[in-house]
């Protein structure tokens, strides 16, 4: 059902519940569009004039149609008293301790995501409007000793699989909406504001680019468009053993010329980034732009990426 509604892979604890909501809502929208177009074809032939060279001012007497959108009211509010409101609930309400989960700061602005992570000491340092700079878009003061640590990325949000995320929202200008598609999280940004937002990943990026890879066929010579846009799910090696493409490598021209005269007739490929950061509000003229990707970690490697961070701040 998820390929036939065209849902993306779910890679959070607590997107299968919202995957639920839509799949209904989905099935209830089928209905009605089928029963209410069957009925605007009946009414055409029913009451056409040649059937009806008279006017009856009666009209119809049958309540076949009240009863119908009763049940339809019925139905939409099972679904928002028995399945939405539990899982808002659930979900967005109760967050987790601050000390058992990863805390990150997020703050958007025209047209990027800036990211705060609190460092080695687990506390985040003073940020300052005054500071504010394109190079210190976050405004940190590193004077602060609490700020010395701090980690600050743009467009890039790193978080561990298997591990409570909580993350506080705010925006610098104006409402925008952050979006995780794979995580199935989605929150407005507001100024002035700062709004919580927690989920738990359970698929790294490399599990899901194995989910996601796609065999292309090449042998033709034509070679899709979208191809070059995706990394190799394999490695691929020409006759004489040396490697033409290692795996995660993207697909270029070249390296896709090459694979056809080692006579590869198919390729399997997948995408580099899978998981991104979207803005779901138009923000202003250049809110194609503000897209960001995220890094879904083993905690093994998240903690490596924390230590290669703190390396470089030291630098």
């Amino acid at each position: 059902m998820h390929d036939l509604l065209g849902l993306p892979i779910d890679a959070s604890a607590h997107g299968h519940n919202i995957d639920q909501i839509i799949v209904m809502l989905h099935w209830l929208m089928l209905v009605l569009f089928v029963g209410w177009g069957a009925f605007f074809i009946y009414s055409l032939v029913r009451f056409r004039k040649k059937a009806n060279p008279r006017a009856d001012y009666a009209g119809v007497k049958s309540h076949a149609s009240s009863y119908i959108e009763v049940a339809v009211a019925l139905f939409e509010g099972i679904l928002l008293v028995g399945f939405a409101i539990p899982v808002w609930s659930n979900v967005w309400t109760k967050y987790p301790a601050e000390k058992d989960a990863v805390v990150i700061h997020v703050v958007a602005e025209q047209f990027a995501w800036n990211i705060h992570y609190p460092g080695n000491d687990g506390k985040f340092g003073k940020r300052e409007i005054k500071l504010v700079t394109a190079e210190n878009p976050l405004g940190l003061d590193r004077s602060d000793p609490d700020a010395k640590d701090d980690i600050a990325t743009i467009n890039q949000l790193h978080v561990p699989v298997g591990k409570p995320i909580l993350i506080y929202l705010t925006s610098k200008d104006v409402i925008h909406s952050f979006s995780l598609p794979l995580l199935r999280v989605k929150q407005d940004a507001i100024p002035g504001q700062s709004i919580p937002i927690s989920f738990i990943a359970t698929m790294t990026n490399g599990e899901i680019r194995e989910k996601m890879k796609h065999t292309f066929p090449i042998a033709s010579g034509k070679i899709p468009p979208k191809l070059t846009t995706l990394i190799a799910s394999t490695e691929y090696k020409a006759k004489d053993g040396s490697t033409i493409l290692a795996q995660w490598d993207p697909f270029t021209d070249d390296a896709i010329a090459k694979l056809l005269e080692a006579g590869v007739s198919s390729v399997v490929a997948t995408q580099d980034t899978p998981a991104e950061i979207a803005c779901a509000q138009l923000c202003g003229l250049g809110h194609y732009r503000m897209r960001g990707t995220v890094v879904l970690d083993s905690p093994e490697d998240f903690a490596k990426w924390l230590e290669e961070e703190a390396k470089y701040l030291e630098q």
